[in-house]
């Protein structure tokens, strides 16, 4: 008896040692909704940005992130924001269920985050942070981007958006819209009743508070537009 019992323990032992054991990662992705019915916050537990934001717009401004070209790579998306530690994805319109795109967004945030690929080429991390405040703009410049980045931006981003400065001309403030809220039914109300009171409020200099887009985006976008026309026409 003693001698089965020995001889069963050793083939058990033998069986574990050929067995490879592959460890699996699961990642558990959160989704919330924001203000904006055509996007969407996905939350996956990891952090994507260092204490930053970063918009793509469109297709052509993927290139600067693996991440953001391969949910563009998906149907029906129109717009990538990554926050610290959130994805906000919008989709092109109501025709496109979220019922069909989440599983998708899902695979994609899952499989990116498991391939330890960098969310962001490193040349374009460096530029972002080479964009530092100029010493040269004025107190009330300075109390703006205070105000935005204390009281304002922290509860856009919780929505899936941002909104960032862009100048301050003739007693205006102009700002652009990113993720959520790029295409919010209720940005202009946001910035009206909420943005521009507290920055009145705060800095009387400020007379108006407008949003702006970004021009160079927008070139950008009308030429890969006419590239891909181009394509299909051949």
């Amino acid at each position: 008896v003693k001698m089965a019992s020995v001889c069963h323990r050793l083939s058990r032992f033998l069986l574990l040692r050929s067995v490879r054991f592959v460890p699996y990662r699961q990642m558990f992705i959160q989704t919330q909704d924001t203000p904006n019915p055509n996007s969407l916050k996905f939350i996956p537990g990891v952090q994507v940005l260092e204490n930053s934001t970063m918009d793509f717009p469109s297709r052509s401004a993927a290139y600067r992130s693996p991440l953001a070209r391969q949910l563009f790579a998906i149907q029906g998306v129109s717009r990538v924001f990554f926050g610290p530690d959130f994805v906000t994805v919008s989709k092109a319109d109501d025709d496109v269920e979220w019922a069909i795109l989440k599983p998708e967004v899902f695979a994609t945030i899952m499989d990116f985050f498991t391939s330890n690929v960098p969310v962001v080429n490193e040349e374009e991390l460096e530029a972002e942070s080479s964009h530092e405040i100029s010493g040269e703009e004025d107190e009330t410049v300075l109390m703006i981007r205070e105000l935005l980045d204390t009281r304002i931006r922290p509860t856009v981003q919780e929505d899936g958006g941002d909104i960032t400065f862009v100048a301050f001309d003739d007693g205006v403030v102009k700002l652009r819209l990113q993720g959520s809220c790029s295409s919010c039914p209720s940005s202009v109300g946001t910035l009206k009743n909420g943005v521009e009171n507290m920055l009145q409020f705060y800095v009387p200099e400020v007379k108006a508070v407008e949003a702006v887009e970004d021009e160079v985006d927008i070139a950008s976008q009308h030429a890969f537009d006419a590239f891909e026309k181009n394509l299909e026409n051949k």
